[in-house]
């Protein structure tokens, strides 16, 4: 096929800095943004030698964004691939939140995406055809204790999502969720608990528990970040051994641990939906 346009946003780490290299390494054409260039110097370094291209972007900066649409557009004349990436956890108890720590993460995970991808569309359309890549996570599916925030994000972007497949289909332009469990990148060492901390309220508790358990999994997590962007390439491109998967899936979970938390997930809709069928059937006139 012919080299495609990608514009991979959270280019300076994990799953955006690899999907950028291993488009290159296809022979595929990208541009990643970072919020940074001399603070993402190795990360430029690498992806500009392979022959890509890097802007900055933070896509809290709503005024900024179709600029930096503009700004990757004109390199090539198109972008065939928008990757939205960029994103971060925010941990802790739903209660300790403040409304900054709120509104910040959901401006990073949902409202960022959300602008980026009404800056490209238009261009899309105009060349009629185009590729939107979510990232998501397992999260955006299964919420746990002291994600309650980032999960809300992160089910947002899927509505997002779903909802945006059905309306630009007709355009020729797809959708991707991408919905990684935990791959071994830094993006857990990243993650942001709250400013206040752990409320003594939530010692000991499921919160606590969970927090605890993310401390120790960086390191170990079970997904390789290579193979995982080898997939989420092959179901854009239709190439190798997820190739198969182009236009006939929504959603693309990465990891064991995704697809048995999708399962247990499942078990437990469909325990509701059995247990609540005949009251919810009640209710019609």
């Amino acid at each position: 096929m012919a080299p495609l346009v990608w514009f991979i946003t959270g280019g300076s780490s994990g799953l955006g800095y690899n999907l950028a290299l291993h488009a290159l390494g296809a022979g595929h054409k990208v541009i990643a943004s970072v919020r940074s260039k001399t603070k993402s110097t190795d990360a430029v370094r690498a992806i500009e030698s392979k022959g890509g291209k890097v802007i900055e972007l933070d896509v809290c900066k709503a005024n900024t964004i179709p600029d930096a649409a503009k700004q990757a557009e004109n390199f090539y004349g198109r972008i065939d691939v928008l990757v939205n990436n960029a994103g971060y956890s925010l941990l802790g108890a739903v209660e300790d939140m403040s409304d900054d720590e709120n509104y910040l993460q959901f401006e990073t995970n949902f409202f960022g995406p959300l602008r980026l991808i009404r800056a490209v569309l238009p261009s899309m359309r105009a060349q009629g055809s185009g590729t939107i890549v979510n990232v998501s996570s397992i999260a955006g599916l299964d919420g746990l204790p002291s994600c309650g925030m980032y999960a809300g994000s992160k089910f947002a972007l899927e509505g997002l999502s779903e909802s945006l497949a059905r309306e630009l289909d007709p355009f020729n332009i797809s959708v991707l969720l991408v919905e990684p469990g935990a791959f071994r990148t830094n993006f857990l060492a990243a993650a942001v608990k709250n400013e206040t901390g752990l409320s003594e309220t939530y010692r000991g508790t499921p919160v606590d528990a969970a927090l605890s358990k993310f401390d120790s999994l960086q390191g170990t997590q079970r997904g390789d970040p290579l193979k995982g962007v080898a997939r989420v390439f092959e179901v854009v491109t239709g190439e190798g051994q997820a190739g198969s998967l182009k236009g006939k899936i929504l959603r693309l979970p990465l990891g064991s641990d995704c697809v048995e938390r999708i399962e247990a997930k499942l078990k437990s809709l469909s325990h509701d939906l059995d247990a609540t069928r005949e009251a919810a059937l009640s209710t019609d006139y």
